[in-house]
């Protein structure tokens, strides 16, 4: 027999979704951070409807978000502190992202990139994902902020996985507010570092002064140029991208490289163990939103070799990302 109940959680998903998101836009979690707090008092804080809030709060508390007290009063659970501002690599810049309108929309659309292969978001909207978040600013920190967080789950397991220590020089490709790149150079302190990304993006202060002696960022587009160094790391980027335009980045790399230099891209890896489910998630979240995918690690050697770069080797973290290195073929 069908687990029906099972079926039916996966199919009304997303009121779980909806619901944590809106607990995360309002900032509930870091107003318990203190301690419980009321109902009456939150909704003041707030500035939201306290009948409804309660009716919020209490369907989160069913599913481990906050606990309810007889005193109609919440608090936060380990699971709710999550989306506390100030926990490193908080999922609350991720729910905040999530919850926007037209990131919401274009989930709905999935079935016409399914039909057509066309990238969801791009079909319904008109612009692509990245012109959208220029012309919406708020949105665009969102994602910066969720960018960031996201990194710093993944940033120490990659510099504490790949050995850095023939290198002098490395630019964080795409890195925004350089989480990965502080994360490489603490690691590393004979390294200098530069963070390369859109203007409206890129970090122009580290986040520690101490980097700041080893620390520049520099804005333009990977599609044209980058500072030439020893190694190029790139996180998260190619699979934003369809392979012809990933083609390009890499081409802009490998003109850009040093002798003797690398490529690390910091990827999920299709088929990697114990990674299938949140690989093949994040894939369909591709072609919904930037029109990317995520690739086998057949499919990178494909792509680099187009570029004129071998793939050298794929060094698992222990994070679900993978840091897969590559070297100019003439070098």
């Amino acid at each position: 027999m069908p687990d029906l109940p099972r079926l039916r959680s996966l199919i009304t998903g997303f009121q779980l979704s909806a619901a944590v998101n809106v607990a995360a836009d309002l900032g509930l979690s870091d107003l318990l951070a203190p301690g419980p707090r009321t109902v009456s008092d939150l909704a003041a804080a707030t500035s939201t409807h306290e009948d409804t809030l309660r009716r919020l709060l209490h369907a989160l508390s069913t599913i481990g978000i906050y606990d309810e007290r007889p005193d109609d009063a919440y608090a936060n659970t380990d699971l709710g502190a999550g989306l506390r501002s100030d926990l490193p690599g908080s999922l609350r810049p991720l729910a905040r992202t999530v919850n926007a309108a037209a990131h919401w929309s274009a989930w709905g659309h999935l079935g016409h990139s399914v039909r057509t292969g066309e990238n969801a978001f791009e079909a319904l909207h008109g612009v692509d994902v990245w012109t959208h978040r220029l012309r919406h600013p708020a949105e665009n920190e969102i994602f910066n902020d969720n960018m960031a967080s996201l990194t710093s789950t993944v940033a120490e397991a990659v510099a504490a996985a790949y050995d850095f220590g023939g290198l002098a020089s490395v630019v964080d490709v795409g890195g925004g507010q350089g989480a990965l790149l502080a994360a490489v150079l603490g690691r590393y302190p004979h390294l200098t570092g530069t963070v390369f990304d859109l203007p409206q993006a890129v970090a122009a202060e580290p986040p520690s002064d101490g980097l700041a002696p080893r620390w520049s960022a520099v804005s333009g587009s990977f599609f044209e140029e980058v500072p030439g160094a020893d190694a190029y790391l790139v996180k998260s980027i190619l699979h934003d991208w369809p392979d012809d335009r990933c083609v390009d980045i890499l081409r802009t790399l490998r003109r850009g490289l040093h002798d003797h230099g690398v490529v690390l891209l910091v990827e999920t890896v299709l088929g990697r163990p114990g990674h299938e489910r949140t690989a093949a998630f994040s894939d369909l979240n591709m072609l919904v939103m930037p029109g990317g995918r995520e690739r086998t690690k057949e499919e990178y050697a494909a792509l680099l070799a187009a570029a004129g770069l071998v793939l050298t080797g794929v060094v698992d973290t222990d994070s679900r990302m993978s840091v897969i290195e590559a070297r100019a073929t003439d070098r």
